[in-house]
């Protein structure tokens, strides 16, 4: 049996590493996207967004079979079986040079073809268009080869890895934004060149540090024939699951490209922008959460699994209200304040966006929880099947006349029904309470979302726009958030244990 305290004790030391890493990365990510829009300009910066999509289409294939190679590793560490754990290593590595192999056939034949004959790319652009498409391949091959170091890593839970060789890659995103502008060549094509540079960089680190650091991190050539069968088996079946997610997004960012052009695909990569420095908070607590849940799976401690999923999936949800409120309320501010000059669409794809990224983020521990079980065929065929709608829907309402913006507002809909699908098949697997969920986390949000934004909304109705109401509407509605999280969202056990916890930080203070 795990041991509770200590496991959540890794979680919260976990994640706050993890926090002082994104807080690095979103600083930097937010002035170098200003730096990068303006250099490129909304044109070229939607080309490479939608093109580098074309590239991540091929993510429904590699993410399904980057979530099983996570998932076995994890699994076989909570086990303690470590010859067990080289094979299935080495066996993952196999998988992904092969992987390789077929994404690049793949890209050099369909890619190039779609690229150059079924997108709407200025004609003087076209050439830079090809060659974001290449570098993108490039950077993504590299990254398919490093899944399987940087599950290992995620998997023991070394999380200040991510956070030390986060400023480097920082640094190398800082100084592409200055450079760019100084490139000799064409500036789209020297952005793709630097990001690739930067990605091999960054890739070499982190394979560098599992080899000194984990025992089963040396490759060696292993053919199990049943353990590729298990993995494949559980890939085959979560493909459906990632494809559909990626359909959602790159697959309508294409339908936006195809019937509204670049500059609205430009639009919505800069409202995912906003969303990822925000959202990737949520990540990174999942990522400290996620082994935790699989490993309490696999050493059979279900009840403090399921604690953990419906605690988790309540605290993300808070996270982002408490981020993403503030830049609801105030999104048209905010992005004059940063980007100068904003496209059409930005502001309803930002809050439309973070509104999706909150829906979903009940579902990231119900998730993980689904994979630990390991049994998905049924679940990966129902909520697979829900997801893939996005792009029919999409597609109708866009035919229709609807503006782009729509089809984030079906993505929200369908969202919440693949939520409590979800709910559903955990009360089948491993006897989650569907009662419990929807009374402690689903009601719970609701409520807490509702009472937070009561005051700010009326604020901002009644004052002009400016820096005045910026930062009034701000800080009302942090302050309405933190009450409201901790009267209505906390139990009483959590705030009891948040009182003692602040008592010994301010003992320690003094």
């Amino acid at each position: 049996m795990l041991d509770s305290s200590n496991s959540n004790k890794r979680i919260a030391k976990n994640t706050l590493l993890l926090y002082v890493r994104m807080l690095f990365l979103m600083l930097v990510s937010l002035y170098t996207s200003r730096v990068i829009l303006n250099a490129l300009g909304v044109e070229d910066y939607g080309i490479y967004n939608v093109v580098g999509g074309v590239v991540a289409m091929f993510s429904m294939i590699s993410a399904s079979l980057n979530s099983a190679i996570s998932r076995f590793i994890t699994y076989e560490l909570g086990t303690g079986n470590l010859n067990r754990l080289k094979t299935v290593f080495s066996s993952s590595v196999t998988i992904q040079i092969g992987l390789v192999v077929l994404f690049l056939l793949i890209a050099e034949t369909v890619g190039v073809w779609f690229v150059n004959y079924k997108m709407i790319i200025p004609a003087d652009r076209l050439v830079a268009a090809n060659w974001c498409l290449q570098l993108s391949a490039i950077t993504f091959s590299i990254n398919l080869v490093s899944v399987p170091y940087n599950a290992a890593i995620i998997a023991h839970e070394k999380m200040s890895a991510f956070a030390y060789i986060s400023f480097i890659e920082a640094l190398g995103k800082l100084l592409i934004a200055w450079f760019i502008i100084l490139s000799p060549i064409d500036r789209l094509v020297f952005y793709a060149i630097m990001l690739a540079v930067m990605a091999v960089v960054i890739r070499y680190i982190y394979i560098y540090y599992c080899k000194q650091h984990f025992e089963e991190c040396s490759y060696s050539f292993i053919y199990d024939h049943c353990l590729l069968k298990r993995i494949f088996g559980f890939a085959g079946w979560n493909m459906i699951g990632t494809s559909s997610a990626i359909l959602r997004n790159q697959g309508v960012d294409i339908l936006i490209n195809l019937f509204f052009g670049p500059a609205v695909n430009g639009a919505k990569a800069i409202a995912n922008q906003v969303n990822a420095a925000i959202d990737g908070f949520v990540q990174n607590f999942m990522i400290a959460m996620n082994p935790q849940i699989t490993k309490s799976y696999a050493n059979g401690n279900h009840h403090y699994m399921l604690d953990l999923v419906m605690k988790g999936a309540k605290f993300s949800f808070f996270i982002l209200l408490f981020l993403g409120l503030p830049i609801l309320l105030n999104t048209g501010f905010i992005l004059q304040l940063w980007l100068k000059m904003v496209p059409a669409h930005t502001i309803l794809f930002v809050q439309l966006i973070i509104i999706l990224s909150m829906c979903d983020s009940l579902s990231h521990t119900l998730v993980a929880a689904i994979l630990a079980e390991g049994e998905i065929e049924k679940y990966m065929a129902v909520v697979g099947g829900l997801q893939m709608l996005n792009i029919p829907i999409a597609y109708i309402a866009l035919w229709l006349g609807c503006i782009p913006e729509v089809t984030v507002v079906i993505a929200i809909v369908i969202s919440q029904a693949c939520l409590f699908t979800r709910i559903i098949f955990l009360k089948h697997k491993v006897n989650l309470s569907i009662r419990e969920y929807i009374s402690k986390v689903y009601i719970v949000v609701i409520s807490v979302a509702f009472l937070a934004a009561i005051l700010p909304i009326c604020l901002r109705i009644v004052m002009p726009e400016g820096w005045g109401a910026f930062v009034l509407v701000t800080f009302v509605t942090l302050v309405c958030t933190v009450i409201s999280i901790f009267f209505v969202g906390l139990s009483k056990g959590e705030r009891q244990m948040l009182l003692i916890k602040s008592r010994e930080v301010i003992n320690k203070i003094r």
